[in-house]
């Protein structure tokens, strides 16, 4: 009996151990959980021998995960756009991130920290135009391109429970003039368009088709998801509108209850690693927040620099954080309507 004791608290503590090397990872999907596979996975599960689960989603579904999972997260660690990730710190489901921890924090660029650490930026990217060029031979200038009569049926927005869906009702609402406080006009401004949108999507990779299948033009998408899709490709172009794209903050942080932080900050440090920033940023046509990395010119061609990084709408995520459920409300009792 003693014996048969001592066998089955090995087996137990064993199935502990093995349970301790597997982390679960919030990713977002297509291209962007390829790249992470290849960029900060592979490394990681070498260095450490853990083995990494992914479980694929938007932003707005991880942090509704996390939230329904209130301290007993299923996700290890997750990556999310800063608004949802703002929402998630604000409601106290993330652990704050330890510096010490991490090596490769000194090399981050300030502007990629939440202010009380309780997730880091992991890569810079943007909401702007994104045209087929063997259909749109004059490239877009303006949002207002996207009205143009010649293309009714092939436009594709997202809807705004996504990250490129309230961006660009953001973007909208201030070219027509109105505030954070007031978005009557932006609201007014997109609902024909929405009427007449080709998908009102909800996940990014669904756009690929759409172009694939020669169903629509033009798309309100990011344009490191078109980089990588003109690489596979696909005649793709980014173009950076006159009145400012939006840029987007994706970041990565570590929902709270999970039982191995450390673990999950050796993920992260991964994810922060020079090297690793630089492959994901050149195979994704991303932004690094590693001060130590150089793109090459043709990520720096789709990447936002120079002007139109100057006029980029970055928007304050806690500000948003609040505005984002009564914007979604009005979404769906006035546009979807």
């Amino acid at each position: 009996m003693l014996a048969a004791a001592t066998a089955l608290a090995g087996i137990v503590a064993s199935s502990h151990s093995a349970s301790a090397q597997e982390l679960v990872l919030g990713s977002f999907g297509g291209s962007f959980a390829d790249n992470v596979t290849a960029c900060y996975i592979e490394p990681f599960e070498a260095a450490t021998g853990a083995t990494v689960i992914t479980k694929l989603g938007s932003s707005s579904q991880h942090a509704a995960a996390v939230r329904a999972t209130a301290g007993q997260s299923d996700m290890d660690v997750v990556f999310a756009d800063d608004a949802f990730a703002v929402q998630m710190a604000n409601e106290g489901l993330l652990v704050t991130l330890n510096r010490a921890q991490l090596s490769n924090a000194p090399e981050i660029i300030d502007g990629a920290w939440a202010a009380d650490d309780a997730y880091v930026a992991a890569m810079l990217g943007a909401t702007t135009i994104i045209y087929n060029k063997e259909t749109v031979t004059t490239p877009p200038t303006s949002w207002n391109d996207l009205f143009d009569p010649k293309y009714e049926g092939r436009v594709t927005i997202g809807d705004v429970s996504g990250t490129s869906g309230w961006q660009f009702l953001a973007a909208l609402n201030q070219m027509e003039g109105g505030t954070l406080d007031d978005i009557t006009p932006g609201i007014e401004k997109v609902k024909p368009l929405a009427k007449s949108s080709a998908l009102l999507y909800s996940q990014a990779d669904q756009v690929v088709a759409l172009f694939e299948r020669g169903e629509i033009d033009i798309a309100v998408w990011y344009p490191d998801r078109a980089g990588v899709a003109a690489g596979n490709g696909l005649p793709l172009a980014a173009a950076y509108p006159k009145e400012g794209a939006v840029g987007i903050r994706p970041t990565v942080s570590i929902p709270k209850g999970i039982g191995q932080e450390e673990l999950a900050h050796k993920f992260i440090d991964t994810v922060l690693d020079a090297e690793n920033q630089k492959c994901f940023s050149e195979r994704q046509f991303i932004g690094s927040v590693n001060k130590n990395v150089t793109l090459s010119d043709e990520v720096s061609a789709i990447v936002p620099v120079g002007e139109a990084l100057e006029k980029m709408l970055f928007l304050d995520p806690n500000d948003m954080a609040t505005r984002l459920p009564e914007w979604t409300r009005r979404w769906q009792r006035e546009v979807l309507r």
